[in-house]
């Protein structure tokens, strides 16, 4: 595979020319995590992602006025029932129960269609949401990517986009609907009676101050929970993936002991959020009960002095406990927004995060020629104070096999990823027949470029389809005719739904050599005139890698080809080796000669010659 040194996770710094602020953004040095620009991301959810549903919002925010007309109806009804009841009014008594069917019908049909076209549009935001992460996500760097685990990555679209659904739910619900549910109560209040409302009101400031205060303790404890989350999935994933290697090692509790203790993180932090909401409805009935008992007192006196009737009483009462709940609601809101904030943060920070791989303005696409690769005082870092290629100056000829050889992180993945520019050179230039690679599209120059990693990556999908992925709209017949170059088609045609067969999760459904002859059928169906091939037939027995070591003799003729090499054999044909170390060309030249020179190749041959030289690692 086209692999990378992976940069230490405990002090990351960014690569050469990347722009240090968009890094300490990515790396959280100055995150906008550590802002409190609350109103701002909500504006910004509002105007990228929520505005354009705006026709089905008008209605929702039509229905949201029926529900809050309608429930500030029932203190003004129930006012005038019992008014009518003091009188003994029959005729009013008698319309009373008409009245209060008609209210809750109209305000239940608008609770439904509310709520169904609220779900519509937050189920189509989130997936929009998605949709926009993922696919930045697959247009960013590597280097941007491996800053985290794939399993943290992946947390991104399931405990994070939870916060930010159930924020937007509640806004919806709460904010809006019991917002002006409370509104029209409360307006119901003041046409009962004005002084006991503002009397009730008094109490709010001071519930309202330690209830912003846990909204921000909640805020960070969010921030660090989910943190802490995908670090949990990331080892999950990680254990699960080397579990042959555990049981091997009997290291099963060494890595119990380490789930436990992340585990043990997670739930002390939910203990934190959940300890901090449980304080706001303790808070929030306290307050509650203050505006009551101060309403009943006035109230009391003011029917004691005849100011006042049942009525009014009763009405005023039933409007004031039915803001209760939706007050109650409100107050909790703040804790969920929070919670969301940290996720939705987290979220426009991988967004803002631009991709530095990117097409040169109106950069034309590559044209071969010849196909000739050369490396023009090439310098690479992944880190500034760790240099993985120093001063590259070679040509690779066109048309011929070049070899890359060397011990293990000399290089030669990293010098072999930058000819697709997975990364950018440092320094120098990479020409492909005296194009920068960098001043061509990205398009047009991988359009060139196959590649057979020794890590075969295959998706789920049947053998077709990923076979058929190195040309897009390849016919059947040249899919079968790339397996049989590729010596899968034995294989392929023996399973029960041939070329149909689904591969499984990362082609866990075939072997390791099988899976390596679809990858090599995917290259060989590109039919490009370049090649990167790391090691491609070595997972393959005896008898399919002379068949495949046969279709690439044909397949390399007349193309470039840039072989990591660790097989005596493909080192021995090639027309150019390259020795590398430590981010070095130290030696290059053809078998015989380097031998002859009795430099690090030959040392390097002669650590791993055996009677059967064939069947060896070079390397």
């Amino acid at each position: 595979m086209i692999d990378t040194p992976q940069p230490p996770r405990e002090a990351p710094r960014p690569p050469a020319g990347f722009p240090l602020s968009l890094f300490n953004r990515i790396a959280g040095k100055s995150s906008i995590l550590t802002r409190g620009d609350t109103a701002p991301t909500i504006r910004r959810l509002w105007r990228e992602q929520v505005r354009p549903h705006r026709g089905a919002l008008a209605v929702v925010l039509a229905l949201i006025a029926v529900i809050a007309g309608t429930s500030s109806l029932y203190p003004i009804l129930i006012k005038e029932a019992f008014d009518a009841f003091t009188a003994r009014d029959a005729h009013a008594i008698a319309l009373a129960p008409l009245f209060v069917i008609a209210v809750t019908s109209i305000k239940g049909f608008a609770l439904l269609g509310q709520t169904v076209l609220t779900n519509r549009v937050i189920s189509r935001v989130e997936a929009d949401m998605q949709t926009a992460l993922y696919a930045h996500m697959i247009d960013a760097d590597l280097a941007q990517l491996e800053r985290e685990s794939p399993a943290s990555l992946t947390q991104r679209f399931t405990t994070d986009f939870a916060y930010i659904k159930e924020a937007l739910t509640r806004l919806f619900t709460v904010l809006l609907r019991d917002g002006a549910t409370v509104i029209a109560l409360v307006g119901a209040m003041l046409w009962i009676d004005p002084v006991l409302t503002i009397a009730a009101a008094l109490v709010a400031p001071f519930v309202a101050q330690p209830v912003a205060r846990l909204g921000k303790k909640l805020r960070r404890v969010a921030t660090s929970t989910q943190e802490e989350i995908g670090a949990m999935a990331n080892l999950v994933s990680e254990s699960l993936a080397g579990a042959r290697v555990a049981k091997v090692f009997a290291l099963e509790g060494y890595l119990k002991g380490r789930a436990a203790r992340a585990f043990e993180r997670v739930r002390e932090l939910k203990m934190r959020a959940a300890n901090a909401r449980g304080r706001l409805d303790p808070l929030l009935e306290i307050g509650g009960g203050l505006a009551v008992a101060g309403v009943l007192v006035l109230i009391g006196w003011r029917i004691v002095e005849g100011g006042s009737t049942v009525g009014e009483f009763t009405g005023f009462i039933t409007a004031l406990l039915m803001a209760a709940q939706p007050v109650r609601s409100i107050g909790n809101l703040n804790a969920i927004v929070q919670e969301a904030m940290a996720a939705l943060r987290r979220y426009y920070d991988i967004l803002d995060l631009p991709p530095t791989i990117v097409d040169a303005p109106d950069a034309p696409p590559l044209a071969v020629t010849r196909g000739e690769i050369a490396f023009r005082g090439v310098r690479f870092r992944y880190r500034e104070d760790v240099t993985a290629l120093d001063g590259i100056d070679v040509t690779l000829p066109a048309g011929k096999l070049t070899a890359l050889v060397g011990r293990s992180g000399s290089g030669k993945s990293t010098l072999m990823s930058l000819v697709p520019r997975l990364h950018d050179v440092s320094e120098g230039a990479v020409l492909i027949d005296g194009q920068d690679v960098r001043q061509v599209t990205l398009a047009g120059l991988r359009a060139q470029i196959a590649v057979v990693s020794q890590e075969v990556v295959l998706f789920d999908d049947t053998i077709r389809a990923n076979i058929g992925f190195g040309r897009p709209g390849a016919s059947d017949a040249d899919i079968v005719a790339a397996a049989k170059a590729a010596a899968a088609h034995g294989f392929i045609a023996a399973l029960p739904e041939g070329y149909d067969t689904r591969v499984g999760d990362r082609g866990s459904r075939l072997s390791g050599g099988e899976r390596q002859r679809v990858s090599l059928a995917r290259a060989i169906l590109k039919d490009a005139p370049i090649l990167l091939l790391d090691e491609a037939t070595s997972a393959l027995d005896a008898e399919a890698e002379r068949m495949v070591q046969d279709a690439l003799a044909v397949l390399t003729r007349g193309r470039t080809t840039l072989v990591i090499a660790h097989r005596l054999s493909t080192v021995r044909r090639a027309d150019l080796i390259l020795v590398m170390d430590c981010g070095r060309i130290v030696e290059q030249g053809r078998h015989d000669d380097l031998v002859a020179r009795d430099g690090l190749y030959a040392r390097l041959q002669r650590l791993q010659l055996t009677d059967d030289t064939e069947k060896h690692d070079l390397v």
